[in-house]
């Protein structure tokens, strides 16, 4: 039986070790998540409710030790690591609050509207879901707050450089009373995850991380007839229009950049800059970011840790250096220091055009890509050059044109203004074309995983 090494990225030491579960074990934790779910299911959602609240409490009251944890498994910033365990309070408070009348039974009309029909939003079992170390709480959280919701059981598969915090995740839950079997951790291999996908008892998939993975779990799924919800990632482009506030748009974007060491799906990843403002945005962007220097995950003036993993470490590496190859400029950052951990400086590149990685692929760290534009016509254009679809911004102090291109233009899930997020309990999270299909959040995501049942009644 193979083992799992979890190591600290900001110094290279080993954090704990775990067993891989053969695949017997593994299939035993889908028999018993759905045996909870059948008494679950009978459960009301104002029954359900509470059990999530109790849930937000008891992430409060492990706050300081997850955050810690958090950091130690991926170099997430610790204080960072805290305003994620309160999100995740917050969308199991939203959930608790919201989701009874979201899933409520719906009257409608037919034959002409002399008969009653009944539509109900029905459970349907156990919930796959297969999720990135990028986020170790808040990328389960989302998934398990709706489906708990729901009347779903959950079976989660955490990425193996933060297997501790799925495991320290369904601690918390059993300690909040939640019914022991109904969320399930399984660390396996991918071997095994495939039979996970295929079992009779697993009736969806839910999965975050790369387009390449997605095809396969998607395709996977699909093949079984399993429903599926995919994010998978992006190359997220802000655009800096000709009227933009440039101080507001400069300060904005290196902090979107920036924002959990840069690797983060619905990071600000390309730069989109029309001609009329390029030099300004660039020279005064460039500045910003070149004054930001990695440090200790720990200290809370730290703006900047380490990558995740060596892996992730290399990566990166590798895609800024085939840029410079294919003509990128360098314009800060992009050599790293020979030293204990895996700190990657804050990068920015130039000339960044079609055929190179930082124009066509999500770079997953502290790497900007700045592409000029004629004009805002031709901003829009290149944002959606992408095979990638998840979010967005614009920047422009004509709101109302803000808002148009993006309602009618900017072909993503998400569009910020003038501003940078990264979720809302209350607004859908998603994208589309190669950064995948569904929603979470906002009730969306309650609703991925139903059985949408018609009664018709006399």
């Amino acid at each position: 039986m193979s083992k799992i090494e979890t190591i600290n990225p900001a110094n290279e030491t080993p954090i704990a070790t775990y067993e891989v579960m053969d695949k017997a074990t593994a299939i035993k934790k889908v028999e018993a998540c759905h045996a909870a779910f059948l008494d679950w299911r009978t459960k009301t959602h104002e029954e359900r409710a509470p059990y999530l609240t109790k849930i937000a409490d008891a992430l409060r009251t492990h706050a300081d030790a997850l955050a810690e944890l958090m950091t130690k498994e991926v170099g997430k910033l610790y204080r960072d690591g805290k305003t994620e365990v309160e999100l995740c309070a917050q969308i199991f408070e939203y959930t608790a609050e919201h989701g009874p009348e979201e899933l409520a039974d719906e009257t409608r009309t037919h034959a002409g509207g002399e008969k009653r029909g009944l539509v109900t939003y029905s459970p349907i079992g156990v919930i796959y879901s297969i999720q990135p170390w990028n986020f170790p709480l808040y990328q389960p959280v989302r998934v398990l707050a709706a489906n708990l919701m729901a009347g779903n059981g959950c079976v989660l598969k955490h990425a193996s450089i933060c297997t501790g915090s799925g495991l320290k995740l369904r601690e918390i839950c059993i300690e909040a009373g939640l019914p022991e079997d109904l969320f399930q951790v399984v660390v396996i291999d991918h071997d095994t995850s495939d039979e996970i996908i295929t079992h009779d008892l697993v009736r969806g998939v839910t999965m975050t991380g790369s387009d390449g993975a997605g095809s396969h779990i998607g395709s996977l799924a699909s093949k079984h007839l399993k429903k599926t919800v995919l994010e998978l990632g992006s190359n997220d482009a802000h655009l800096v229009l000709e009227d933009a506030d440039i101080e507001l748009a400069v300060k904005t974007c290196v902090m979107g950049r920036l924002f959990n060491n840069g690797e983060t799906c619905v990071s600000a990843k390309r730069f989109v800059v029309t001609d009329k403002v390029y030099d300004a945005f660039v020279s005064a962007f460039v500045e910003q970011m070149d004054a930001i220097k990695t440090g200790d995950p720990m200290d809370e003036d730290t703006k900047l840790g380490p990558l995740s993993s060596k892996d992730q470490f290399d990566t990166v590496a590798e895609q800024v250096k085939k840029s410079l190859d294919n003509g990128a400029t360098l314009l800060c950052g992009g050599n790293p220091t020979d030293q204990t951990g895996y700190f990657y400086p804050a990068t920015v590149l130039g000339d960044c055009k079609p055929g190179m990685p930082a124009y066509d692929d999500e770079i997953f760290g502290p790497v900007a890509s700045v592409i000029r534009a004629k004009d805002d016509e031709d901003a829009m254009r290149i944002a959606n050059d992408s095979r990638y679809g998840l979010g967005g911004g614009i920047f422009c102090k004509d709101e109302d044109h803000a808002v148009k291109l993006a309602r009618d233009h900017f072909d993503t899930g998400m569009v910020r203004i003038n501003s940078f997020g990264a979720a809302d309990p209350n607004m859908p999270f998603g994208g589309v074309k190669d950064s995948g299909y569904g929603r979470e959040h906002g009730g969306f995501g309650m609703k991925e995983f139903v059985n949408v049942k018609a009664i018709f009644r006399p």
